[in-house]
């Protein structure tokens, strides 16, 4: 039995991250019609936050996330003030405590979440609702009831922090708690958007390997 309250590494965590968008880096500077230099970015963005996960690393997590979004907000990207924004809102959220495999979807959200107001899902209940009925293991047309109730993004993390916890369904599900999570934070729309999902499915599958 594995103990899900164990400490996450950070350093690993987002040394995969930064792994996944160089070996995309060519597809998302195609994404971007504007500067071509959006997978650039992105990799700088994720190495600089990787190294500051390393100097910092044996100090708290909330410590180390501020740390982080300190020396992005030196750069001058969009992607990188985003994140560094991202990154400060996970520092607040992990004050006096660890990030494990219980809570990583708040680490996720937070660093996707630029600072900013999620976009509201509730608009489309059932696609909402057939997502937590299908994680939940609920009956479809029950959750989309209550998804046209006020389901939105917060019920979409929290219900993809217990289909994570249990790991119980395959990755088609992965990818739609992904997909849900990422267009519904700042980074939705667009090449941001392609290149959140990478950064949270990276993220997902490093702490599913962390816990095997």
């Amino acid at each position: 039995m594995v103990d899900k309250s164990n400490p996450l590494d950070l350093v690993k965590l987002f040394q995969s991250v930064t792994g996944t968008l160089t070996k995309n880096r060519e597809s998302l500077n195609e994404a971007d019609t504007n500067n071509h230099d959006h997978g650039d970015n992105m990799v700088d963005t994720f190495e600089v936050i990787t190294q500051a996960m390393k100097e910092k690393k044996g100090a708290d997590p909330a410590d180390q996330l501020e740390y982080a979004a300190s020396i992005l907000r030196q750069r001058k990207s969009g992607s990188a003030q985003l994140y560094a924004r991202g990154l400060s809102e996970a520092s607040r959220e992990f004050q006096g405590q660890q990030v494990t495999p219980d809570n990583a979807m708040t680490l996720i959200k937070s660093l996707l979440g630029g600072g900013q107001e999620p976009q509201p899902q509730q608009q489309d209940g059932g696609i909402v609702g057939n997502l937590l009925g299908s994680l939940m293991g609920g009956s479809g047309g029950q959750q989309s009831q209550q998804a046209d109730n006020g389901f939105g993004l917060d019920d979409v993390v929290n219900a993809g922090m217990a289909f994570f916890n249990t790991k119980s369904r395959g990755g088609g599900n992965l990818e739609a708690i992904v997909s849900a999570v990422v267009a519904g934070s700042a980074m939705g729309g667009g090449y941001r958007q392609q290149s959140g999902n990478l950064v949270a499915t990276a993220l997902m599958q490093a702490v599913k390997g962390m816990i095997k």
